[in-house]
């Protein structure tokens, strides 16, 4: 392992992500097409929020009907948008933050993912599963 490592190692780039104004079925579409449980919501490339799968799925019927045309999804993503169901206070790393000090801010939180700035801009993402990976391939 090396010691020191940057979290630019391992995170994923570019991202997908939202704007306030984008629809919650969006969002869905985004998540499914792409395989992803995060994205991070911006405004000019600068993080405002993210939002997580587990968000909608708390608004949500879809895992319940197994219905991706489901009606009642339409009519509750109608009554909400992004900007009022997506974490607003995000935590955020820098590309130089260490894989160690990433992984220590998501032991210690309870979200799975966090956005990687630069000069305050969006370049990456950097989830759990990017942390499991990346141990895997010491063994």
């Amino acid at each position: 392992m090396i010691r020191k490592a940057p979290i630019s190692m391992i995170m994923t780039e570019p991202v997908i992500t939202l704007k306030k104004k984008d629809s919650l079925e969006t969002a869905e579409r985004l998540f499914k097409k792409h395989h992803i449980r995060h994205i991070p919501v911006v405004n000019d490339n600068v993080v405002v929020g993210m939002l997580s799968y587990t968000d909608l799925l708390r608004l949500s019927f879809a895992d319940v009907t197994d219905n991706s045309d489901s009606g009642a999804d339409a009519m509750v993503y109608n009554m909400f948008i992004i900007k009022q169901v997506m974490k607003k206070h995000i935590i955020t790393v820098s590309t130089s933050n260490s894989i160690k000090d990433v992984a220590e801010i998501l032991a210690s939180k309870e979200f799975h993912a966090l956005p990687v700035v630069d000069n305050n801009k969006l370049v990456g993402i950097v989830t759990t599963t990017d942390l499991i990976k990346y141990l895997l391939k010491q063994f």
